[in-house]
């Protein structure tokens, strides 16, 4: 967005950047003095925001002293926030243009000018989402579903083009470049925005999970729902509680043994402890540096597992050094640090630096992470790696279930010798037979794989071998990992050692492991010796890897190579030996395992290096299916009537100059009575269209069989798709039904029906409706259709105990008012049946929460909460919603 005006109150905070007098910036650290010092990195960015956006109207002075006052103002006040930019997926997206593309036709018809309808906020939408896998057979896989993509989808990759040549400020990212999360981090990212040579911090919301891994590079992102992000699209702020901040302090030093999954699952298990949902996170302290930006975006990514809305790892020194690996130009990266350094956003790692003060801290310590393996036969029973040599004597002795083998204590220490290649070896309980390094669990984070072949560099190189009647094995998970493990020059080791690629798909994991030798076979049969497997995947149970071998246990990558080696789990790696190197000397693990330094270096410069190498050619070659298709460049979209992907939806039908008061719903029937728990999925779907359905019937009037109903999720560009999908979960129970089923009864005719048809001939009677619902409705994933079908289904207000927070917004950003009961209070406890009809009053001015009076046919009057949070979303209620009252600022 533009900066401010001239007027805006906090003008003269700008400064010229120090050797660079061209580039400008809000020097916000000068704004609060002492006070902004002691601020988490993750509010001083949302302090910046308010800053710039400050136009006393959408963000006022008031917002950025609240924040400034964040020690005492957390959780009792709600603030804007004017992201950056804005990332959607397509399933997402497709809603959010078509919304686009009906509020040009709406504002034309109301005489405004559609050409200015256009996204204030830079977006970017990746096509990502839509991909069906028909064919599963290699090699036709790739080649064959890209061509059904673009077969299948093409009315929407038609819009979707539509669409990026007629509005401004957007960027459509084309089918086959990559999933959302991962084009965000390795492409779109900025990490500093330059506007007009106006300096500020990169941060994004999305309509993605996935979108909190930006966190690890130092921007501020998370994900909304489709309504909220539409209306950011158009110049909105979001609004959120200033919530509190965790500060999460890494101490001590990572054990050498440990890989990037030991640590990222170890951090993700103590903030699920820590109870931080609905808080950010902020990482600080001096281990922190001893992440790379691979591990620190995993821990991001896995904000979902533990609640939280963001975790943060501001901008630091290992931050530019991945930047720079990616190939971000020097002079900017210059300025980015400059910038970021003047503004006190950029982490200083020196032990001496002031950290800032937050609501509550959690320490982990890296020193207490240690490397597990899971075994011997169930993933679920952890051993750590040190106490792997007693863990199994444990389980000879044990007896025979899930951990035990029942060996006699006086055969426990039985050898047979085996005849193999011309050598003889002795087979002993524990001996390792099968050692498979897999990496379908492991490419989210490559520096385990990269272990494996720097344990196998160096112990090659120090004179190690693996006794070659283990069968080795190297299944990676894609053509990325031989690439990266190639252009890093440790493939011709793992080789040497045994392990050579197989191909790609299910091997070990499923018992695909080429046979023991016979040799090995009747040795172990013949002396009933427990041997064993070690595999960096996700199976194995009893027998699984072979008939023959029963202690079968899930490793890292590198440790599996480590097993092989040793050729034994009987072993403890601090005091015993690997093997006799060259020259008769002992080589212990410690000697040859890669250091995370090693790691990092070789990452940087051979993975993430050539995956942004990858995909920016991706993206300067284009797609070719995606170049050669054509679509109409015309301002207004002429929509297809016989379309079933894309319509033009009815939200702006009534789009007026002036609002009209909120009106009263009277007499007033209940579509539905639910209980608790309703989630977004109960509410609007997004899988398969189930053939019984009103949906169904809608496209099988169109003319489509069964085979061509595609999926909710790639029709949301449909309103009459998904109005009909509303409530359509099968799994839904409405109390007037009584089993799971989605359909209601019309009370008007005593029919039952699918919810829709009920809720279509009460709008064609003119009766309004209304939900009754038990506790935390709307949870689940934020989806705009569970608010958006609603509403088209005539839905004026839901009745709840409690909302889940998100949707509760969503609800109000389409006009639906959320209505919760008085604590104590419920429609059992009222004596309510919803067979009644409702009357609701609001008045000419609303407040927040205020109380509001529910009268029903039966002369029963009961109060409720009207859950507007603030004068902002009163007013957006005023107008229709969030969208219809952006869509009259073009008026």
């Amino acid at each position: 967005m533009d900066p401010p005006s001239a007027g805006s109150p906090y003008q003269p905070f700008i400064e010229a950047l120090e050797n660079h007098p061209q580039k400008k910036f809000y020097n916000v650290s000068k704004l609060g003095g002492t006070k902004y010092d002691t601020l988490p990195y993750s509010i001083r960015v949302l302090l910046e925001s308010s800053v710039r956006n400050c136009d006393g109207f959408l963000v006022k002075e008031t917002d950025a002293m609240n924040i400034l006052d964040w020690k005492t103002k957390q959780n009792h006040v709600e603030v804007p926030f004017c992201p950056a930019r804005v990332v959607l997926q397509d399933f997402t997206g497709i809603p959010a243009m078509v919304d686009f593309a009906a509020m040009r036709e709406a504002v034309r018809n109301a005489g405004g000018d559609p050409v200015k309808v256009n996204p204030a906020c830079p977006t970017d939408l990746t096509v990502d989402h839509s991909l069906q896998i028909d064919f599963s057979k290699w090699p036709e896989t790739v080649l064959k579903n890209q061509e059904m993509e673009f077969g299948r989808n093409r009315e929407r990759l038609q819009f979707f083009k539509w669409s990026s040549k007629v509005f401004k400020n957007i960027s459509i990212i084309p089918p086959e470049t990559g999933t959302a999360h991962q084009v965000n981090l390795e492409y779109l990212s900025k990490v500093v925005f330059e506007v007009k040579d106006l300096l500020y911090p990169d941060s994004v919301v999305g309509t993605d999970s996935h979108t909190t891994m930006v966190n690890g590079l130092g921007i501020l992102g998370w994900g909304v729902g489709g309504i909220e992000t539409e209306a950011v699209m158009l110049g909105m702020p979001l609004t959120l509680t200033l919530p509190e901040v965790v500060g999460c302090e890494l101490t001590g030093t990572v054990s050498p043994f440990a890989t990037s999954i030991d640590i990222v699952l170890s951090i993700t298990k103590h903030l699920r402890q820590a109870e931080v949902a609905g808080k950010f996170v902020e990482f600080f302290g001096s281990g922190v540096s001893q992440l790379s930006v691979a591990d620190r975006t995993t821990i991001a990514n896995m904000c979902p597992e533990y609640g939280a809305i963001l975790s943060f790892f501001p901008v630091d020194n290992v931050t530019l050094k991945h930047l720079k690996h990616t190939g971000l130009d020097k002079a900017k990266l210059e300025v980015m640090e400059a910038y970021l350094k003047a503004v006190k956003l950029f982490r200083n790692d020196e032990s001496s630096s002031r950290e800032p003060e937050y609501s509550q801290v959690v320490q982990v310590s890296l020193s207490s992470i240690i490397p597990y393996v899971s075994g011997p036969k169930r993933s679920q029973d952890r051993v750590a790696v040190n106490n792997m040599k007693s863990d199994f004597q444990a389980c000879l002795n044990e007896k025979c279930g899930v951990k035990g083998f029942q060996i006699a204590a006086e055969k426990q220490k039985d050898t047979v010798p085996v005849q193999y290649e011309g050598n003889e070896y002795k087979l002993s309980h524990g001996c390792v037979v099968i050692a498979a390094v897999i990496s379908c669990t492991n490419n989210c984070n490559p520096s385990v794989m990269l272990a494996a072949g720097l344990l196998a560099k160096k112990a090659v190189e120090a004179g190690l071998v693996v006794k070659p009647y283990i069968r080795t094995s190297l299944s990676p998970g894609s053509g990325m990992v031989t690439h990266y493990l190639s252009s890093s020059g440790v493939l011709p080791y793992l080789s040497k050692l045994g392990f050579e690629v197989v191909g790609y798909g299910c091997s070990t994991c499923v018992g695909n492991t080429a046979p023991l030798p016979e040799a090995i076979r009747n040795a172990i049969k013949q002396g009933d010796i427990i041997a064993c497997g070690v595999l960096s995947g996700t199976k194995n149970f009893e027998g699984r890897l072979c008939d023959c071998v029963r202690a079968n246990y899930l490793a890292s990558p590198p440790l599996v190579v480590a097993y092989a080696i040793a050729g034994t789990v009987r072993i403890d790696f601090d005091t015993e030996p690997l093997g006799i190197g060259f020259n008769g000397k002992s080589i212990y693990l410690r000697d040859i395992w890669p250091t995370r330094k090693e790691l990092h270096t070789v990452e940087e410069e051979y993975v993430i290096s050539s995956m942004f190498k990858e995909l920016k050619e991706k993206m300067e070659k284009g797609n070719k299916r995606w170049n050669l298709l054509e679509a109409p460049e015309s301002t207004l979209f002429p929509w297809d009537s016989k379309s079933t992907y894309i319509r033009c939806p009815s939200f702006f039908d009534k789009l007026a100059k002036e609002p009209v008061a909120p009106q009263p719903v009277e007499n007033a029937h209940v579509l539905l009575y639910l209980g608790d728990s309703v989630t977004t999925d109960h509410i609007s779907p997004a899988g398969s269209i189930a053939r019984s359905s009103a949906a169904a019937k809608y496209l099988t009037s169109k003319g489509l069989t069964p085979r061509e109903f595609n999926s909710y999720g790639a029709r949301r560009g449909n309103d009459a798709v998904m109005t009909r999908g509303t409530f359509a979960n099968i799994k839904l129970l409405n109390k007037f039904i009584g089993k799971p089923a989605p359909k209601t009864i019309h009370f008007p005719s005593g029919q039952t029906l699918d919810v829709f048809e009920a809720a279509e001939l009460y709008q064609k009677e003119g009766i309004p409706v209304i939900i009754l619902a038990g506790k935390k409705y709307g949870l689940g994933s934020s989806r705009d259709w569970a608010a958006k079908g609603p509403f088209l289904l005539g839905v004026k207000a839901v009745l709840a105990e409690s909302f889940e927070k998100v949707h509760r917004s969503q609800l109000v950003g389409i006009g639906i008012a959320p209505l919760q009961f008085r604590p104590g209070e419920n429609p059992s406890t009222l004596g309510l049946t919803g067979k009644e009809q409702f009357s609701i009053l609001f008045p000419p001015e609303l407040s927040p929460r205020m109380t509001l009076d529910v009268k029903t046919s039966t002369g029963k009057v009961f109060s409720v909460i009207a859950l507007f949070e603030n004068n902002m979303e009163i007013t957006l209620y005023k107008h229709g919603g969030s969208l219809n009252f952006v869509a009259r600022r073009f008026l």
